[in-house]
């Protein structure tokens, strides 16, 4: 069975009630439950933090015994060289994402320091960004 772990970075345990008119309405608890219903098949797990350096951490905790590991590390994105190395050190792969598109927004969040390092990006799909990630681990097995 894969184990894929799934990251969001800071402020996103607001989601639900942080800005619905771009984030949705639906909190990421219920979404989680929703994904491990739907793969049954993917050992998943879900971790969350403000805090950078707890992100580099579990990215070093899980980096070289997961099957994949669903990033997306809010505002960090556009400021952490920090989380592009810890994900260069790791062997797992890393799919960004990103549930707006980051591209129709403010001209500093056109730049990403993870994407050259990540598996691929998806952005702008909503919640269902994370679902594709997870599609993305199936197709390449």
């Amino acid at each position: 069975m894969q184990k894929i772990l799934i990251i969001n970075g800071p402020n996103l345990n607001l989601l639900g009630k942080r800005e619905p008119s771009v984030y949705g309405n639906q909190d990421f608890d219920s979404f989680f439950n929703q994904l491990k219903t739907e793969f049954s098949e993917i050992e998943l797990s879900y971790f969350q933090s403000n805090v950078e350096g707890e992100i580099i951490n579990k990215l070093h905790e899980v980096g070289f015994s997961y099957d994949g590991i669903i990033l997306n590390a809010g505002a960090y994105t556009h400021t952490s060289i920090a989380i592009a190395d810890a994900i260069r050190g790791i062997t797992t792969p890393v799919v960004e994402v990103h549930i707006s598109n980051v591209f129709v927004r403010e001209e500093y969040r056109h730049h990403s320091y993870l994407s050259e390092v990540c598996k691929g990006v998806i952005v702008g799909f909503g919640l269902d960004s994370y679902r594709l990630a997870l599609e993305s681990f199936l197709i390449d097995n």
